[in-house]
């Protein structure tokens, strides 16, 4: 399944369903089929975006090896953090204020 975002200032943003998902849980949106930011929404998305980002940042990172069931060490899967995977829709958010656009979303 996949999130389509749209907004008259920038193109069709498309995430993944668990990303898109998560986009709209720290927004504090609920992941409906489909849904509206409105202009008057988007600065207190940006920012709860960022505080999330913030957040993330401020954990301590996994360990960079891992004991593997031989006991050799083996080396953990780089992961794409929130930091990577807001930015097309803090982009999309920012663009979107700037033209004065609502965000829809459908699935």
């Amino acid at each position: 399944m996949l999130y389509r975002f749209k907004s008259r200032a920038e193109p069709d943003l498309i995430m993944l369903e668990p990303q898109g998902r998560q986009m709209l849980e720290l927004i504090g949106k609920t992941p409906e089929v489909r849904g509206i930011v409105t202009l008057a929404q988007i600065p207190a998305a940006v920012a709860a975006l960022e505080a999330a980002i913030v957040r993330e940042a401020a954990q301590p990172a996994a360990e960079e090896k891992a004991p593997a069931e031989d006991g050799e060490v083996e080396a953990l899967q780089p992961t794409i953090g929130l930091r990577q995977q807001a930015a097309p829709f803090l982009t999309l958010l920012r663009r979107s204020a700037e033209a004065g656009c609502d965000v829809v979303w459908g699935v």
